[in-house]
């Protein structure tokens, strides 16, 4: 009887606690990270899945407030009833806290955290801030980001690199989802084969990196982060051209494959086959290409929320400038010149939580990289394979978030130049660790260090301090020191080297480069009275290299000299980034940057070539709700940048003047699903040849079939030569297009 009665009084009690509350939560910009579902003063707490799934079983019946939190997002609190024997289903969807500076980041620690929170600087890009000036590639989208600029380095084939705070590509490490896979090769060839249509943020750490990172990550890092296919749309199509004819298209789909796995794939394609040339040097103005980026992302849903993802990408590009009249018969003969590239890329990039207790991730990746390209009659053929894996293990002990890794690192290089003998076989394995302690609330140190060993330069040690403090809610001040360093991979690092007539001098054998680097940082939150929020980001920063490669164009005008500085170089200044909202939703994003970049030798303080003192960035936004018209003015202005010339009678300016680069953009949103946008870039009309009687010298002989030399190699003033010039691609410093609209159509389907 007992037994009974006990029995009875058990099903009594699960029937008044057998209601569920389920349903999804969406984030309204996914970053694929956890998010809470609570009956708030209660113990029935859950998280969502990978897919964004909640459930909250065996309920009593009675009115709750159901609260929905998740990192870097407006919490969402709600009064609810739970009837007995009823079964609730509730979606949500998270929207991004914007005005608050909470985006969620993970470059600055290997973790996802607050952005105010992260000890370590962090800025943030979300795709709402690239379509305000569309572009075709990250490297193009890059041009309005306060302290970045993407360098062209080619007159011709229109390669570039991004360079942060005025150091040169080579100094900036380029991410994709963490791994380190977008360098050397890729860094001069790849960058503007990266679609806009694949990314679900950027994050940008300027500044010596190579703690967490390694090699390459000395000016700073750029790490694009991919949509996360759980909250991605399930269509989506971009399509937009130009009044130069170049076509962009982007297309999105994402599917379900069984229960637990969700796919999304995207292409890109972009074509561009005018021939323009308005500079009437007989060369194109801008590259022709044709380009294809095939990406495919999977997410798995597993046991305990634990991640694993995976993503795959394909890219190929024939791109080629020059003569007009080049055709592909004249590649890599002497009787047209043409610059004719052939890329073929693929990636591979994976994440796996291994299944303990302890959060252990295992992170991989690995890319193939193959360039047949010709410069003239110079041959260039390259490969590069390169393989990355990392198991970091992550866990807080009291007042300690500890993060400790092992790394390794393969590299495969082998071209058909000089410099590169045989192939190169390259390992860098390496092991790290930080610990962020928690004095209080608001103090927090990190300590960081990391040891590698390259198999060619040996033992290399990174030491790492970041300190904040928060004094108020509005107020955050942050200290940053470290050390880089960066292995040498010369002919991927200065496209110089390859285009145009100059002659390649390695003086002595190239040792790695080294920095040490300090940085202040500070954070001001305004909230005035009426609904406008300011906010306001500024840094000081100081960076020292020592055996930095420097490249020398002045010495003989018929080579460049590569050679460690025989001294140290300096990189300092101070940024500012002003983010204005007005309750009107009038928006203003103004960046402003000053630097001093110098190397000093034997007392002589130079400034290198394509560094700018001052550069200024723009976005002002409105939207006319009425209309439903959004209303986007992007600009950006640089000050003079010192050029490479060739002789002392070359016409040509030593310096480039003030410009700037300005676009307006209008969008409508009033039909479902579908934008319609439009508008006018380089509203100035700016080109590069402006106050220059060329840009590319010599295009009349780009063989130097008529040049004529003295005994000591230079070359002689004669009536077809008047300047004393031979064909040289190197004095350009921005884009060579002209003002210029475009259209555009977008359609999402969700």
């Amino acid at each position: 009887m007992k037994y009974l009665f006990l029995t009875i009084l058990i099903l009594s009690a699960k029937s008044l606690y057998s209601q569920n509350i389920s349903g999804k939560v969406e984030l309204s910009i996914p970053v694929g990270q956890e998010i809470n579902v609570s009956l708030l003063n209660t113990n029935f707490k859950a998280q969502t899945d990978s897919l964004g799934f909640y459930k909250l079983e065996n309920i009593p019946k009675g009115n709750y407030k159901i609260n929905v939190t998740s990192t870097g997002f407006k919490p969402i609190t709600q009064r609810i009833s739970v009837l007995e024997n009823e079964n609730l289903n509730l979606d949500f969807e998270l929207q991004e806290d914007q005005n608050e500076l909470n985006e969620v980041v993970v470059s600055g620690t290997l973790k996802p955290v607050k952005r105010l929170e992260s000890a370590v600087p962090v800025e943030v890009y979300s795709p709402v801030f690239f379509k305000k000036n569309p572009t075709p590639s990250i490297y193009d989208a890059l041009q309005n980001i306060n302290g970045v600029r993407p360098q062209l380095n080619c007159g011709v084939c229109n390669t570039g690199d991004i360079h942060i705070n005025g150091l040169e590509g080579p100094y900036t490490l380029v991410m994709i989802d963490g791994m380190p896979i977008v360098s050397s090769l890729s860094t001069v060839y790849g960058l503007s084969g990266i679609p806009n249509s694949l990314v679900e943020r950027i994050e940008i750490v300027k500044g010596p990196a190579s703690s967490l990172y390694g090699s390459e990550a000395v000016g700073g890092l750029i790490n694009i982060i991919t949509k996360n296919p759980t909250n991605a749309p399930v269509f989506s199509a971009d399509y937009f051209t130009t009044s130069y004819f170049e076509s962009n298209l982007d297309l999105g789909m994402k599917f379900n494959a069984g229960k637990k796995a969700i796919s999304l794939i995207g292409v890109n394609y972009f074509n561009y086959d005018q021939v323009i040339d308005k500079d009437k040097d007989n060369f194109t103005d801008v590259t022709l290409s044709e380009r294809i980026s095939v990406f495919n992302k999977w997410s798995f849903q597993r046991n305990n929320n634990r991640l694993f993802s995976i993503a795959a990408r394909g890219m190929y590009e024939d791109r080629w400038g020059g003569d007009i009249r080049w055709e592909k018969k004249y590649r890599g003969g002497d009787e047209i010149y043409g610059e004719s590239i052939y890329t073929k890329r693929a990636e591979l990039i994976g994440s796996y939580q291994l299944p303990f207790e302890e959060k252990l991730m295992l992170s991989f990746s690995g890319n193939v990289h193959y360039q047949d390209s010709r410069y003239g009659t110079t041959s260039y053929i390259a490969n590069q394979k390169i393989g990355f894996l990392q198991l970091t293990w992550d866990k807080k002990i009291g007042r300690n978030d500890l993060l400790a890794g092992i790394v390794s690192r393969y590299t495969y290089y082998d071209d058909n130049t000089p410099a590169t003998k045989e192939a190169e076989n390259t390992w860098l394995p390496g092991i790290f660790v930080q610990d962020e302690i928690t004095f209080s609330p608001k103090s927090q140190v990190l300590l960081g260090m990391r040891y590698d060993y390259n198999s060619i330069h040996g033992s290399i040690f990174t030491p790492r301090f970041a300190y904040r403090f928060k004094a108020n809610e509005n107020t955050i001040f942050r200290l940053n020191a470290g050390t880089g360093f960066r292995v040498v991979n010369l002919f991927t690092e200065d496209h110089a080297a390859l285009t145009g007539s100059r002659d390649v001098i390695i003086k002595n054998d190239l040792k790695p480069e080294q920095s040490v680097n300090v940085n202040l940082n500070y954070i001001q939150k305004i909230n005035f009275g009426n609904g406008t929020f300011m906010g306001i980001e500024t840094t000081a920063f100081y960076t020292r290299f020592s055996n930095k490669i420097i490249s020398d164009y002045e010495t003989n005008p018929n080579e460049i000299i590569y050679d460690n500085i025989d001294g140290y170089a300096l990189s300092q200044g101070i940024s500012t980034n002003i983010d204005l909202n007005f309750p009107s939703g009038l928006k203003f994003i103004v960046g402003a940057t000053v630097l001093d970049n110098k190397n000093v030798e034997n007392g002589i303080s130079e400034r290198p070539y394509l560094t700018e003192n001052f550069t200024g960035t723009w976005s002002i936004s409105y939207k006319i709700q009425p209309w439903n018209l959004s209303i986007d003015y992007t600009g950006n202005v640089y000050s003079p940048m010192k050029l490479p010339l060739l002789s002392e009678t070359d016409p040509r300016s030593p310096d480039s003047p003030w410009y700037s680069i300005q676009n307006i953009q209008f969008t409508y949103s009033g039909w479902k699903d579908f934008e319609v946008y439009g508008g006018i870039k380089n509203l100035l009309n700016f080109t590069p040849k402006q106050n220059n009687p060329f840009l590319i010298s010599r295009t009349n002989d780009p063989f130097d079939k008529n040049v004529q030399y003295d005994s000591a190699g230079k070359v002689l003033v004669t009536p077809d030569n008047p300047y004393g010039l031979t064909f040289d691609t190197t004095y350009v410093y921005g884009q060579n297009q002209t003002i210029r609209g475009f259209l555009g159509l977008r359609y999402t389907f969700r």
